[in-house]
């Protein structure tokens, strides 16, 4: 098993256990419309452009809620647990590609819920997290209003954001550090330090890819 076979599989089993229903950190969607959204991704690649091109959000919304409509829950749950298209037969791009999309997706429902607490990851799982994260930082930042220094717990410091103005500094662990620069601030453990105003607007950007 991978991490992104791992992550996926606890996603599921979790969606399997709220049902449907469920909120997650995703605006406006349930464990349902997550579970359309990933069976979109993998197995419509004819509607996954609205996902970053929004002149083509309303095709790719129209496409997830008709996954919605045709497929009964447990059966939108069972087309995610199993890798779908391209992944299905390139398992290293499953690898590649789906590790922190699934860890993410698996924390937005997790995080949704009440008295969550982080994780505690296996350490090759925080130092692969890490090295995505460092390799990332410039794409998942480039929306950020102000100088951002991540700070890994453990070791490990990456720049992000404009080069130049106020900076603001966010220490955590590898998981904690990606959730916040996936857009997820709110629902961070993270210490964030650095002149007062900088820090509210980096905690009110729309970061992430």
């Amino acid at each position: 098993m991978t991490h992104a076979r791992d992550e996926r599989a606890a996603l599921c089993d979790l969606f399997d256990r709220l049902g449907p229903d469920a909120p997650t950190l995703c605006t406006g969607w349930t464990t349902s419309d997550l579970a359309a959204h990933l069976v979109l991704r993998e197995r419509r690649p004819d509607a996954m452009g609205g996902i970053a091109i929004k002149p083509l959000a309303g095709y790719t919304a129209s496409v997830q809620n008709g996954l919605k409509a045709k497929h009964p829950y447990p059966e939108l749950v069972d087309l995610v647990r199993k890798p779908g298209g391209v992944y299905a037969l390139l398992p290293f791009l499953d690898d590649a590609v789906n590790t922190l999309e699934f860890f993410v997706h698996h924390e937005d429902v997790r995080r949704a819920q009440p008295s969550w607490e982080p994780r505690e990851l296996s350490e090759d799982f925080e130092r692969l997290i890490w090295k995505r994260v460092s390799s990332g930082t410039r794409l998942m930042l480039r929306r950020a209003p102000v100088g951002v220094v991540l700070h890994r717990l453990g070791g490990g410091v990456v720049l992000g954001g404009p080069r130049g103005g106020a900076r603001v500094e966010v220490t955590g662990r590898s998981a904690e550090l990606l959730m916040f620069c996936f857009g997820r601030q709110e629902h961070a453990r993270v210490e964030l330090t650095g002149d007062p105003h900088a820090v509210d607007q980096l905690r009110e950007a729309s970061l992430g890819v």
